[in-house]
């Protein structure tokens, strides 16, 4: 080997921080496990594949622990030590226990789904598929740099596709695995040349980098720039469910086995939510006067037509409670946007962004509560409609109080505190920020809220029409159920435990 090659071979041959990347690995290697297993696994010993899935995903979010003690890098340039491919900051961590605890807690729904509907399901393959998924979904926060962001997010929702259409003979599963691939793949072609161009005009992929050599664009190449920044701004504004993107939720929601609907409600939200900080706060803090009042614009209006949706769905005859938690989602986007779109006009990004984390975790174990006591009630009522809920205090008080308590934490009242502190955390980002007309505009839509979320409340408590069935709730629902309950209960005795990232930020 000649004497030139030698430092050049020497450069290529990095280090790999194995502790740094082993959450997102490990639901790798369990997912390719379960998929070799399944062929030599007998049909009666397949349910054996969940509770190792189940079992990997709580490995993975249990090896978060010994990252807490500080920020690890790895796959970083030689000649550039901060330009890293992956990092395990405050920040990755926050959403990796995000996406890993919600993962697991949609495999503890699919459990009990998959018992209930072994015909219609194959056990194998949804199990790699979930993994397959959760794995892409814990790569995207630590990813810096624009190429492995696009390679995680797809890693992540390739397989939700599959998941989502996964049921077998269901037509309206088939239809909104079509309708929810057609977006996304639309997504993630505006996204694609919208990083294409970013590329072109600074020559460079890694976040850090671009946010440098961005500000000092060629004048030939400013409008290419810009152009890049607002193609890869709508590309994720797709991926959160934002509006006008937002189409697909709801018919996804309702035609995707429950467990999967939940996923999708907290682990794709905090997917398109934490790569969407990456390239705003991150890599284009600089054009922060272009994505700033974009993502302003899209908060009000995704939040106004999320609960205007909801609110229509009461006159609707027999309307599915699926489909108002997927319309109820989409106005809880809204309320994720509002600080990211905050921290373009101040000048603390870290508290506006800690704000919007702080609300991504209320929302994710509330939401998925919710969606766990629907799975509940949906092994009864194959329909599962809101008029389904009527009574269900006389059938199973706690399923009732919880539900009512998870609702109350989405509307923000009391006893549902850490949902009451939450929204004023993202309120209060908004008038820091001077947007005060996003201020009101948030506001209302919280009162057009309380009307839905208070009318199912109502229901549970009314009488029932007959007499009440009471039905055994198999242990991985109950467990579900509870582990939501006592994280919820938890947070709002002490709000603290989440609300002071937005005090501190994240980066």
């Amino acid at each position: 080997m000649s004497s030139l090659a030698q430092p050049l071979a020497a450069s290529l041959v990095q280090s790999v921080d194995w502790l740094a990347i082993a959450p997102p690995t490990v639901a790798a290697v369990v997912a390719l496990a379960v998929l070799v297993a399944d062929l030599f696994v007998p049909e009666e010993r397949k349910p054996l594949l969940g509770w190792l899935s189940v079992a990997g995903l709580a490995a993975s979010t249990v090896l978060l622990i010994p990252l807490v003690d500080g920020d690890r890098s790895t796959f970083c340039l030689p000649d550039a030590p901060t330009a890293c491919s992956y990092t395990a900051d405050r920040f990755t961590l926050v959403i990796q226990l995000l996406v890993l605890g919600g993962a697991l807690l949609a495999a503890l729904l699919s459990v009990t789904a998959l018992k209930d509907a072994r015909k219609q399901l194959p056990e194998g393959e949804f199990w790699f598929l979930l993994l397959s998924s959760a794995a892409g979904a814990a790569l995207l926060p630590a990813s810096r740099d624009l190429a492995t962001l696009i390679v995680a997010l797809e890693v992540a929702s390739l397989p939700a596709f599959a998941l989502v259409g996964l049921r077998h003979g269901d037509k309206r599963s088939s239809e909104a695995a079509l309708k929810f691939f057609l977006s996304s793949v639309t997504a993630t072609a505006v996204s694609l040349m919208g990083i294409s161009f970013v590329y072109a005009s600074t020559g460079t992929l890694y976040l850090t980098q671009v946010a440098d050599r961005i500000q000092h664009v060629d004048g030939q190449l400013h409008t290419l720039a810009q152009t890049g920044v607002v193609l890869t701004l709508v590309g994720f504004a797709f991926k959160t469910a934002a509006v006008p993107f937002h189409f697909w939720v709801p018919d996804t929601y309702v035609g995707a086995p429950l467990p999967i609907a939940a996923y999708l409600s907290v682990v794709g939200k905090a997917v398109g939510f934490s790569g969407l900080i990456l390239v705003t706060v991150v890599a284009l803090p600089s054009y922060d006067d272009v994505w700033g009042p974009a993502l302003a614009a899209l908060a009000a209006l995704t939040m106004t037509v999320g609960n205007v949706g909801a609110l229509r769905q009461q006159a609707t005859r027999a309307y599915s409670a699926v489909r108002l938690l997927a319309w109820s989602s989409v106005g809880q986007a809204g309320y994720l946007l509002v600080p990211i779109a905050a921290s373009a006009y101040t000048d603390d990004a870290e508290h506006a962004v800690g704000s919007t984390v702080a609300y991504a975790l209320m929302y994710g174990v509330v939401n998925l509560g919710a969606f766990a006591v629907a799975a509940l009630v949906g092994r009864t009522r194959l329909l599962n409609r809101v008029s389904d809920y009527r009574g269900l205090y006389a059938k199973n008080p706690m399923a009732a109080l919880l539900l009512a308590f998870f609702l109350l934490c989405l509307a923000g009242l009391p006893p549902g505190i850490i949902g009451l502190f939450a929204k004023v955390t993202v309120f209060s980002a908004a008038v820091d920020a001077g947007l005060g007309w996003l201020a009101v505009v948030m506001a209302v839509n919280v009162v057009i809220a309380l009307f839905y979320y208070l009318q199912w409340t109502a229901l549970l408590f009314r009488a029932p029409e007959g007499e009440p069935v009471r039905h055994r709730v198999p242990a991985p629902l109950t467990a579900a159920i509870t582990l939501t309950a006592v994280l919820g209960i938890a947070l709002s005795g002490a709000p603290q435990l989440v609300l002071r990232f937005a005090d501190t930020g994240l980066f």
